[in-house]
């Protein structure tokens, strides 16, 4: 029997997370008549791949603007909100390049990291591991949201009216903390309840 590998695929960061046909005739071309796709909460699908083609079938995806990201415990793609009032005004620049400094590092257990260009928080930066929220010209950054169980709850704010280049420096220190001092499965929000928070910037 054929070996196969799962990989996670979206449209990358736009207009709301969106599909066109020539990326679901693709990603169609590699499934059988009785697969089916899952999607999940994090604005991916999980698709299955022959092992052994993994690296030319993830080239033929990217051709036609798929983005391909490994599937356990690593880094999430960004989930963001819609950009519904354009791609300057909500920062949508930004969240493609935390994106791309994040997306697929190893981490002790499923890291998600949310975006959203205004106060409205359609992309529930509140509810995620991590959280970036635009407001005016500056960035907040909430860290420990948890979304499941009876003890969920909402992130707490770890840095406010953050540039750009200070967003990205403190997300990706946040990340490289809980990677090197997190135990294995150990959940960012009982990481973060374990070391406090003010120990992962300091």
């Amino acid at each position: 029997m054929e070996a196969k590998v799962k990989i996670a695929v979206n449209g990358g960061i736009g207009f709301g997370a969106k599909l066109n046909s020539k990326q679901l005739m693709t990603i169609s071309k590699y499934m059988n008549e009785e697969d089916e796709l899952e999607l999940t909460t994090f604005q991916q699908l999980y698709v299955e791949i022959p092992e052994d083609k993994k690296e030319e079938i993830i080239e033929e995806f990217e051709s036609v603007g798929l983005r391909c990201y490994p599937v356990g415990n690593y880094v999430k793609s960004l989930r963001t909100c819609n950009f519904c009032k354009g791609e300057e005004r909500e920062g949508m620049p930004v969240a493609k390049e935390i994106n791309r400094r994040i997306a697929g590092k190893p981490v002790p257990f499923t890291l998600k990291v949310a975006y959203t260009g205004c106060i409205i928080g359609c992309g529930e930066p509140m509810l995620s591991d991590i959280g970036v929220m635009k407001y005016k010209d500056h960035y907040n950054l909430y860290v420990g949201g948890k979304t499941k169980g009876k003890d969920a709850e909402v992130g707490s704010l770890l840095k406010e009216s953050l540039t750009p280049e200070e967003l990205y420096d403190t997300v990706e220190k946040v990340i490289t903390v809980y990677a090197e001092e997190g135990k294995k499965r150990e959940p960012f929000f009982k990481f973060l309840k374990r070391i406090g928070k003010e120990q992962i910037i300091s």
